[in-house]
């Protein structure tokens, strides 16, 4: 089994930096992507960030290209999720996922089948 925990989470202002952890521990693969989604109250779970583990290859949605970076720690099996210039739109629970090798894109969080148990941002204007 794969277990992934999340931290980092908090409440800032707008304008502000967060950096997410996500540790990954158990049976991980060996070529895997690790993605961050989140989930705003009353909204569908979204596609945030995501980075292949075994060339580096990250992804990001439009919403926050420009201002998330995703990387990976490979001696910690830990992805991050650095988060600048927060804006109020942001505020969801952050989480993390993890998946095998795929043929489909990373953005689809159904082809996720280990998750963490997710970290709240909140970002006040």
């Amino acid at each position: 089994q794969v277990q992934l925990v999340e931290s980092g989470g908090g409440l800032v202002q707008a304008g502000d930096s967060l950096r997410l952890s996500c540790a990954a521990s158990g049976r991980t693969f060996g070529t895997k992507t690790m993605a961050w989604f989140r989930q705003a109250p009353g909204k569908e779970r979204q596609f945030v960030a995501a980075i292949r583990w075994n060339d580096i290859m990250t992804y990001y949605s439009d919403y926050v290209k420009g201002r998330f970076t995703v990387s990976r720690d490979s001696t910690k099996n830990t992805v991050y999720l650095q988060m600048n210039s927060l804006k109020p739109e942001d505020t969801a629970i952050y989480y993390c996922a993890l998946r095998g090798p795929h043929f489909t894109g990373p953005e689809f969080d159904s082809t996720y089948p280990y998750w963490g148990q997710g970290t709240q941002v909140t970002v006040s204007s």
